[in-house]
């Protein structure tokens, strides 16, 4: 990639990762990936903020960039092996608090991609909530995202 794409691709998913604001909920720091090169499945993250005084609930998403897109999470077997599940009853975003959709932790699966999920494009992601209802949210393809992302979140205590 020439320098000035590669520049162009920064300022785009800068740009782009500020702030969404719905309502009470807040979307910041989105981002997604695809596992690999030539990858059927990807996800994204993110950080949800309620400022409402009352509960809210992530209870669905789409997107056209997959066949299905899910809520999902991390849980660990009796053997300790880490498997992926659908969360069907998705996610709650404490009153005046926040919710992280992390690597290693919740977050939205991609499956059945599409196409690939290229290097600072964006993707439209439709979040649903039982309260603030739909919020639309462009969130920048960032494969160059450090995989530690997950672990400072966890460890700021915004999981």
């Amino acid at each position: 990639m020439s320098l000035s794409k590669t520049l162009f691709a920064a300022i785009a998913a800068v740009s782009f990762a500020g702030p969404i604001w719905a309502g009470s909920i807040t979307v910041e720091d989105a981002y997604a990936r695809a596992s690999t090169m030539g990858a059927v499945s990807g996800a994204a993250f993110m950080e949800i903020h309620n400022a409402a005084e009352v509960e809210d609930r992530l209870v669905a998403v789409r997107s056209d960039v997959a066949q299905r897109v899910e809520l999902h999470t991390h849980i660990s077997d009796a053997n300790g092996v880490m498997q992926m599940v659908e969360v069907e009853e998705g996610f709650a975003i404490p009153a005046g608090g926040v919710h992280a959709l992390a690597r290693g932790g919740d977050h939205v699966m991609f499956m059945g991609l599409n196409r690939p999920l290229v290097q600072g494009e964006m993707i439209e992601l439709t979040l649903t909530f039982e309260q603030a209802g739909e919020v639309v949210v462009q969130v920048p393809v960032d494969l160059n995202r450090k995989p530690d992302h997950a672990l400072m979140l966890q460890k700021s205590g915004q999981n």
